[in-house]
Formats: C-alpha cells, sequence, structure tokens
C-alpha cells in the first residue's frame, strides 16, 4: 500500500508538472522574397516561372519566393537601383537592360558574335573565366550579388517589311536590347525603347518597325510573330546573356540550405531553356508559317562580321577588366574555328 501510495504521489506531480510547463513549438514563419524579371508573363511562364515553383515547392514552407513579371513593381532599367536598395529582393535579367553600373554591363543581353550557339555562353562562364570575372566586378558594388548566368536564345531582327540588304535596316525603328541596337545603329537601325508588354501595340501602330530582342521561339511565343511579317536568318549573335541577382543583406539572411536549393533550381532553370530555345528555334524556322525569311547576302554580312571586330576593340579600351572579357571572346573563338565539326561548320 505504501509504494502503491508513494507511485501515485509521483506520477501526480510529473503529471501536473507536464501540464503546468507543456512544450511549445512554434512554427518560424516562411522568408518572403521579391523577384521581378525583365521578362512579359507569356515569355517569363517559361523563362523563369517553373524554376520559382519548383522552388517554392521544395523550400516546404521555409521560404517562398514572390515573381513579378516586367514593369511590374519598377521599370525594367531600375531594377539594378530596386534590389539595390531593397524594394526587390531578387533579379532576372541582363546587364545592359538593367542599367548595372559596372563595366562589364554591355557583355550582358546580346554582345555582337560572342557565340554562335547557345551552350557557347555556359562554356565561357564554367571554362574560360567569366564566371570569376563577373563575380570579381559585382563583389565591387555595394548591396548586390550576382548568382549565375545562363543562356537564352539567338539574335534576329523581326520586322512589318523586309530586310534583304544592309540598305533596308536603315531607318528601322526597333525595341531591343542595348549593346546590340548600339552595333546596329551604325547601318541606320533605330534602337526604340518602350514598356516590354506595349511592343506588340507599338509595331500594329506604327511606333515601330520591329524587334532586334530575341529568336523565333520568343517571337512566336510573345505574339511578336503575329504582328511582323518577315524574319532576318542573319542573326548577330547566337545567344543572349542573362543573369540571376540578390539583395545582399537578402541573401544574406537565407540559411546555407536554401541557398544551395536556389542555386540548384537556377541551374535547372539554364538547363530547361537551353532545351526549350533549341528546340523551338530549329522548328519555327522549317515550319513557323507566320513570317516569311529573309536573307542578307554572304558579302554584305561578311562586312558586318568584320566591323563586329572593331567593336569588340572599342569596347575593350573601356577598362582592364572589360580587354579581359574581349580577350576571352578571342580565344574561345579561335579555338572554335580551328576545332571544326560539330563544334564550327563554317
Amino acid at each position: 500500500m505504501t509504494t502503491r501510495r508513494r507511485f501515485l504521489t509521483s506520477a501526480g506531480v510529473v503529471g501536473a508538472s507536464t501540464l503546468a510547463a507543456p512544450a511549445v513549438v512554434r512554427a518560424q514563419a516562411p522568408i518572403k522574397w521579391r523577384l521581378q524579371t525583365y521578362s512579359g508573363a507569356p515569355l517569363g511562364a517559361h523563362v523563369i516561372k517553373p524554376q520559382i515553383e519548383a522552388f517554392n515547392k521544395a523550400a516546404n514552407g521555409e521560404m517562398e519566393i514572390e515573381l513579378y513579371y516586367a514593369d511590374q513593381l519598377v521599370p525594367t532599367d531600375e531594377l539594378f537601383r530596386a534590389m539595390q536598395s531593397g524594394t526587390l529582393d531578387a533579379v532576372q535579367s541582363d546587364d545592359a537592360t538593367m542599367a548595372s553600373p559596372v563595366d562589364i554591363s554591355v557583355f550582358g543581353g546580346y554582345f555582337p558574335f560572342s557565340t554562335r550557339y547557345s551552350l557557347d555562353l555556359p562554356v565561357l562562364f564554367d571554362r574560360y573565366g567569366l564566371n570569376e570575372i563577373w563575380a570579381e566586378a559585382y563583389g565591387e558594388v555595394e548591396g548586390v550579388e550576382w548568382l549565375s548566368a545562363g543562356a537564352w536564345d539567338p539574335l534576329h531582327i523581326f520586322t512589318k517589311d523586309p530586310i534583304r540588304s544592309l540598305a533596308d535596316m536603315n531607318g528601322k525603328r526597333v525595341f531591343g536590347v542595348p549593346t546590340a541596337g548600339r552595333f546596329l545603329a551604325r547601318y541606320g537601325l533605330i534602337p526604340v525603347t518602350v514598356p516590354w508588354e506595349d511592343v506588340e501595340v507599338a509595331i500594329q501602330t506604327g511606333e515601330l518597325d520591329g524587334v532586334a530582342w530575341c529568336g523565333f521561339t520568343e517571337a512566336y511565343e510573345v505574339g511578336w510573330a503575329d504582328v511582323c511579317s518577315y524574319a532576318l536568318l542573319n542573326n548577330v549573335t547566337g545567344a543572349w546573356c542573362g543573369s540571376y541577382f540578390a539583395n545582399s543583406e537578402s541573401w544574406a539572411k537565407v540559411p546555407e540550405h536554401l541557398k544551395e536549393l536556389f542555386l540548384i533550381t537556377i541551374d535547372q532553370s539554364h538547363y530547361y531553356r537551353q532545351v526549350w530555345y533549341w528546340g523551338g528555334e530549329a522548328e519555327l524556322r522549317v515550319k513557323g508559317e507566320k513570317m516569311e525569311l529573309t536573307t542578307i547576302p554572304q558579302e554584305e554580312w561578311d562586312q558586318v562580321v568584320s566591323d563586329a571586330g572593331e567593336f569588340w576593340e572599342e569596347l575593350a579600351s573601356v577598362s582592364p577588366r572589360a580587354a579581359k572579357v574581349i580577350q576571352k571572346f578571342k580565344d574561345y573563338t579561335e579555338v572554335m574555328e580551328k576545332v571544326g565539326v560539330p563544334y564550327r561548320y563554317s
């Protein structure tokens, strides 16, 4: 009886103690990010939305990224400043379009004849040192982290009226990325900046004569092939160079395992675009029926390629780091020209 009484007394004390001070488990509030891309919603459905959805799912409630498309929160040319100030936590864009204040910004987007194919770009970053150069450049800018660069589509010119010679470019107003527009301006093409969502209407109303912004996949996907009648097959470069960036304070608050997850899904996004664009370009050039294909004669286009060499030297003079990038392009081009098939066919 004494043993039983002691047990009940002890059990009562333990039970009372347990009830009086229960263990409290509080769920930590998820990290919230706002990320804006350079692209409008139709294109964004391919170039970033799958990545953000995959990340949010895999983050399992620990972090959530809200995705915004072109100009939804801030104008595209203010993306860098908005991210630097913390208005945005992250950005997907090329360096030139978002007005990055670095000496290598001209190489973002389409840099004339720096690549022939989309696979050239990741090779330049991973094996020819552009990763280190980009990290160095952005490491000198307060408040911003450069995370990763990837390839998009080749640059073609789509217009309402045909381009069959360099002379046909003269006076045509096109929506395009800054560096390529600067180069093409020497042939009379006029780069015009309008909000991304307004491009289609601007072509319909005559404010624009076309676009020098993308390849066939994108032109069909976003509706520009519906308002342009001609597609120029001579392309100025083989791949658009775009990157992911983050606000430094926002990035520092993310746990290491979620940083790794974000970088992994970025790599997956790079791979997705490689396949989506590469397959789309081929199919639409062969089977696409919305635009008539035109070409500039080879002897004229050879002059454009030659002029690009002068353009390279002009931009190499911007800074020692810019000269280093140009030298990487030269080194890579030399290897590709010497190796031949299947890396280069001509």
